[in-house]
């Protein structure tokens, strides 16, 4: 029960994240994308920028500072160069972009979240 919950919660986090970045001027290419290394929750794209996108739900905006780690930004890395080519144009940039959320806080947009 406590897994499913958590998984709710995981995937209104995701959808209030992904209208975020449409009201930013986002188009969302995909969602949820799962791959052998990883998994995207968001794939977007705006001119001339495709940004693969881990979202992170906290019940407390405290707990925000620790809702990312590097162990997960190399997984959605991983994820997302293993699906670029099927989302990324000739010349278009990639990035991996963290959106973290919370009750009452504004969303926390950190572009280009992971440089290897």
């Amino acid at each position: 029960m406590k897994r499913q919950l958590a998984e709710a919660r995981g995937r209104k986090g995701e959808a209030r994240a992904a209208a975020w970045l449409r009201l930013k001027g986002w188009s969302i290419l995909d969602t949820r994308v799962k791959t052998p290394v990883g998994e995207v929750d968001i794939v977007a794209r705006r001119g001339g920028l495709v940004a693969f996108v881990e979202v992170k739900w906290r019940s407390k905006v405290e707990d925000l500072d620790h809702a990312i780690d590097e162990y997960r930004l190399r997984r959605v890395a991983a994820a997302a160069e293993a699906v670029a080519h099927t989302y990324a144009r000739d010349g278009e940039d990639l990035r991996v972009d963290v959106i973290l959320l919370a009750p009452k806080a504004f969303p926390r947009h950190i572009t280009n979240a992971w440089q290897p």
